[in-house]
Formats: C-alpha cells, structure tokens, sequence
C-alpha cells in the first residue's frame, strides 16, 4: 500500500481574484444612481477629524513640551547668520558691518570659482550671470535670495551628513528614516510652510528654516549611498595604516564617498533655491517675492526679467556644484607662485573691484535710473505675439476647457469612491498581490476618510491629464534623441537645463498665452512633467545591450520592427521610472499652479498657508504625498515585475 501525498494548498489565482475586484468596481460606477449616497461618498459619521488631531498634537507640543522655546532659539541661531550675510550681500545695517561687497567684487569670485571647478566657459557663465543681475538693477533681490541659501545649505548639508551617517550605522535608525524620507520627498513644498509659520513666523528666517527642512532628504540618502558604496579594499588599507575609528571616518570613508556627498550637496542647493523662490509665500523677500508680485500684476516683461534671473542662477549653482562634485582633489608642485596663481588671480581681481567701487559707485551698485530694462520691447512683442496666436489660443482654451477638461473633471468626481477604492485594489492585487492590495488602500482611504475626496480628485484628473499629455509629447521626443550618441547628448542636455529650473518660473509662459484658468494650470504642469519622460526615454532606448540590437537587425528585422518588439519592450521598466517621475512631477506643480486659479488641494492649501492651520495644512499635504507615494508603488512594481519576465524570457 502506497502512501499519497496530500494535495496542495489551494491557491487562488492572482488575475481572478484582481479581475474580481475591478469588475465589482465596475458594477458600482454603472448602477451608481441606484447606490445609496454611502456608497458614493464617505457618510459624514465616517470622517475623522485629522486636522483636529494634528493640531492638538502641535498645540501640546508647543505649549507642554516647550517645543516653541527650541524652534525659536534655533530661529534666533539662523537670524543671527542671516544678519551677517544680509550685511555682506546687501547692506543690511548689522554685525559685523562692513558690508555691502559691491557687486563688481562678487561677479569676479564668481567668476574665479568657475574657472577653478570648470574653466573658462563656466567661468563666463557664472561671472556673467552676477553683471546682469548687477546691471538690470536686480541686485538687491537676487542677494536677499542668495543670503538666505547661503546660510540654509551648510545646515542642511551638515545635519543631512550627520542623519546619513546614522542611518548608515544603524539598520533600526535606516528603517525608521526610510518611511519619513519617503513622504518627505513627496509632499508638496506649501505643507512646509505651515508649521514653520506657526512656530517661527513669517520673513526671512522663516524662509531659511523652511529651506532647511526641505533640502534635508536628499542629502541624507547620498550620505547613506555613499558610505555604502565605500570599497571594502579601502576600509581595510585604513585599518591596516592604524586609523582610530573616527579617523577611519573622517580620512578614509568620507574621502572615498566624496562624489556622492558631494552630488548630494548639488541637490540640496537646487533643492533650496527652489524652496527660498516658493518662500515668497511666506514673506521671503527676494526674487520669489518680486515674481509674485509681478505675475499678479500680469507685468509680463518684468517678470521675463525675473525669470531669466532666476534660471541663471539655478544654472551657474548646478554646473558649479556639479563641476565641483567630478573634480577630483589635486596635488599641484612646483613653486608657490605657480600652486596659489588661482588665488593670486583672485585676490588681484577682487582688489581691482574694490578700487573701482571706490572710483564710481556704479561698480559698488547700480541705481534704479542707471539699470538697464528689456521689460517694454519684451511687454510689446508679447502683446504683438499674443495678437497674432489669439484666435488660436483663445479657440484652444475653449475647446479643451469646454470638451475635454470640464466632462474629465466632472467623470472623475462622479465615480463613487467606493469604485474607486475597489479598483485601486484590483490593480493593487493584480500588481503584486494581496499586499500590494493593502498599500494602495493604506494611501487611499486616509484621503476619503479625511473629507478632501472630491478636491481630491480634481488633483487626480489634472494630473491624469497632465501626464497623458506628457507621454504624447514626451515619448517621440525621446526617440527622437535617441537616435545617435550626439544628439542624446544635446537633448539631455535640454533637459538637465529644464530641470534646473525653479517650477514657478513655468507660470510665466502659460499666463501669457493662456492667462489664468485650467488650461494655464495643464499648460504649465505638462511642460514640467514632460522632462523627465523625454530623459528616461532616452536613457532607456540608449542603455539597451548592443548585442541585442545587433542580433535583431541580423534576423532581418526592420528599424520599425526593432523599435516596436526589441527596443521599446526592454527599455519598459526604464520608460516607468520616466511616468513615475513625472506623476511626481505633476502633483508638485499642480500645487504651485493653484495660485493661477484651480479648485484642487492645492488651492485649499494655500488657504490653509493664508489662515495657518496647520492641521488641514498637513492632512492636505499628506493627501498629495499619499497619491505620490500609491503611483510610485504600483509603477515601480510593475516595472519590477516587468523586468524580471524580460531576464527569465
């Protein structure tokens, strides 16, 4: 007598249990009006007070733990650098006196600094941006901005430097930070302001700490990303050479991560210029702020100017902490004079810039009279520009707003949440299981038992519509560029350009062709979220295996063949990536848009920024970062479930 084996454990199969919850979804959107309100909407029973809560826990924080003693302590730190770079950059009547430097002095150091990171051309770009900001009579603003980024990045580079390292050391401190940076990364710059304006208050220091906060994340992972990736060859001929630990540290493991920091710190800087422009805000004076006032004012010309100012800056701060991240240390030899001719150099320069403040004011700075101001033939051409595309534009914006954005917006509100729910499930399920299943409900219910459902949704529909958009412009462009080398390298280097921008400097096309509505709001959010697709598509399409193309096209494939079944299915999981990004993309500029007229969460946002409730601040923010963080779930998922069927096939 044989024994048998017991039959296997049932197993349910994946795409059945999915395919149910997605057809059960379907059912209720299609015998919606026969539902009862509770299933179209969360009853009032089932709403939480979140924003009460969050603000009960900051009201006993501040008031019971002393808290507020420390954030204004820590602010009175930050105030007290402000004041010497505030009298260094512009004048400001504080410690240590001696300021202002005049501007002649600052474009020269600028300059030096270029063509010590990256020669001669980023040594024109950058002495080049500081004369015009100096000779369009912006100096002011652009160092009001600069004063604060100049204080905001060693704090966060140190404090990300000193988090990093922790993580490193401590796998319980990494899964503890691992979660906060997650949503860190993903809420929208406006959910930082509120509580700093409650603790701190409004202006310039406000505005730092803001900065601070937000320019953190990054450079804790590179940190962490770093020292990780240190050799152990290297850890090892450091112990042998009789390092104590903290010399091990400090000479041999920081050194050996020094690009990663250092890429780490070119992002906190972006990162903070991005932030100290948004800040304006929260009355951060500077470029943000006078590029606020303007966009409201509709003063196009002006605002070009602004603009124009805004991405020099951003550019000279990425090429030169960029050049200053691959440029590995020298060892010069020979004499003294030849080791210090940088410096030399430098200091003959900066002196010639002093005299010259001393001989004419205009080099120490230059007047409201004596600037120089492109803003009338810019304000003239714009209007000529926008007479001539008018019709067309005005057609665009009543076809799109009239037939495609409102029936979009009002098919998304009339979905039940309940359907919605259900299928996010589905989808969840069919992406990676049951617990793919309880992630994207985990980020998805919070935000209809939070009472924001529908403003929500309008979020959900403008993004759907943005990235939509995106792929349709983003997709061609990039296998354009991926056609040779050279041209990959252009088109990438467009986009390195783009990214560098600060996302408020998108408004100003937009409300120029489109003035403020919805379509200026898509406008802006697809220009902003086409870069990345355009980036990962290339990326994608160039990091394919030549041998594989190669055996492709020796079967007899066509270049159409080779895209569609070779090129296009291996570069998928890359091509995700790309769609993640600019879903993320996406929901920050949708958030900054709002100030040119949406009824999203961002709108909402900035009312709760106006009143400071931190509460409603927070649960708005996290609403938007929960979406991030459900797209960048399911696609990364399935990008990683995509790339291994392509290894196993």
């Amino acid at each position: 007598m044989t024994a048998t084996l017991p039959p296997p454990p049932l197993r349910l199969d994946q795409k059945r249990i999915a395919l149910a919850f997605l057809l059960a979804a379907l059912v209720l959107v299609i015998f919606r009006p026969a539902l009862p309100a509770g299933l179209i909407r969360l009853p009032e029973g089932l709403i939480l007070p979140f924003a009460d809560w969050i603000n009960a826990t900051f009201a006993f924080a501040r008031d019971e733990l002393g808290l507020m003693t420390v954030t204004r302590a820590f602010s009175d730190m930050v105030e007290a650098c402000l004041d010497v770079t505030a009298n260094l950059l512009y004048g400001k009547s504080r410690w240590p006196y001696v300021g202002p430097i005049p501007w002649a002095v600052i474009a020269a150091t600028a300059g030096m600094a270029g063509y010590a990171l990256g020669g001669a051309r980023l040594a024109l770009l950058a002495g080049g941006t500081f004369v015009w900001i100096a000779v369009m009579g912006q100096w002011k603003w652009a160092m009001e901005t600069l004063s604060v980024i100049v204080v905001a990045v060693p704090f966060s580079v140190v404090f990300g430097l000193l988090m990093g390292t922790l993580a490193w050391r401590s796998r319980l401190a990494e899964r503890i930070l691992n979660p906060i940076l997650n949503i860190a990364q993903s809420l929208p710059h406006f959910a930082y302001m509120i509580p700093v304006v409650v603790f701190i208050g409004v202006g310039p220091k406000a505005g730092a700490i803001v900065t601070i906060i937000f320019s953190v994340p990054p450079m804790i992972r590179m940190t962490l990303l770093g020292l990780r990736g240190v050799s152990p060859e290297i850890i090892e001929s450091g112990k042998m050479s009789g390092t104590t630990r903290l010399q091990l540290m400090t000479r041999v493991r920081l050194p050996a991560a020094r690009t990663e920091i250092l890429i780490g710190v070119n992002q906190v800087i972006m990162q903070s210029l991005a932030m100290v422009v948004l800040a304006s805000f929260i009355g951060m004076p500077g470029l943000g702020q006078k590029l606020l006032q303007l966009l409201q004012a509709l003063k196009i010309g002006l605002s070009v100017e602004i603009g124009i100012t805004i991405v020099l800056l951003a550019i000279v701060l990425d090429r030169m902490s960029k050049a200053w991240a691959v440029k590995q240390p020298e060892h010069a030899t020979g004499p003294w004079l030849y080791r210090h001719r940088l410096l030399l150099i430098w200091l003959g320069l900066v002196a010639l810039g002093f005299v010259l403040a001393w001989v004419h004011p205009y080099f120490s700075e230059v007047g409201r009279k004596q600037a120089l101001s492109m803003a009338e033939p810019v304000d003239a051409a714009v209007g000529v520009l926008i007479e001539m595309i008018s019709p067309v534009t005005d057609w665009l914006r009543w076809f799109l707003i009239t037939w495609v954005l409102i029936p979009l917006r009002d098919a998304f509100l009339w979905l039940p949440t309940t359907a919605v729910l259900l299928a996010l499930a589905g989808i969840g399920w069919r992406v990676g299981g049951l617990r793919s299943a309880l992630v994207c409900l985990a980020f998805a219910l919070p935000i209809a038992l939070s009472g924001w459902w529908d403003r929500a949704m309008i979020t959900v529909y403008t993004v759907f519509v943005s990235v939509a958009l995106a792929l349709i412009l983003g997709v061609p462009l990039g296998l354009l560029g991926a056609v040779n080398e050279a041209r990959s390298r252009r088109f990438l280097l467009v986009c390195d350009t783009f990214q560098t921008f600060p996302s408020f400097i998108y408004l100003i096309p937009v409300i120029m062709l489109f003035g403020v509505n919805d379509v200026a709001v898509i406008a802006a959010v697809v220009v902003f979220a086409t870069v990345p697709i355009v980036r990962y598509t290339i990326e994608g399409l160039r990091g394919i295996p030549p041998e594989i193309v190669e055996s492709a096209q020796m079967s007899g494939a066509s270049p159409m063949q080779l895209l569609r079944h070779v090129k296009l299915p291996l570069a998928v999981p890359t091509l995700v990536v790309g769609a993640n990004q600019s879903i993320m993309f996406s929901l920050f500029m949708v958030i900054i848009a709002a100030f040119i007229g949406t009824q999203d969460l961002g709108q909402e946002m900035q009312r709760a920024l106006s009143s400071t409730d931190v509460g409603k601040g927070l649960v708005l923010g996290f609403a938007v970062a929960f979406m991030g963080l459900l797209a960048d779930h399911l696609l990364l998922k399935w990008a990683h479930g995509r790339g291994v069927a392509l290894r196993s096939s």
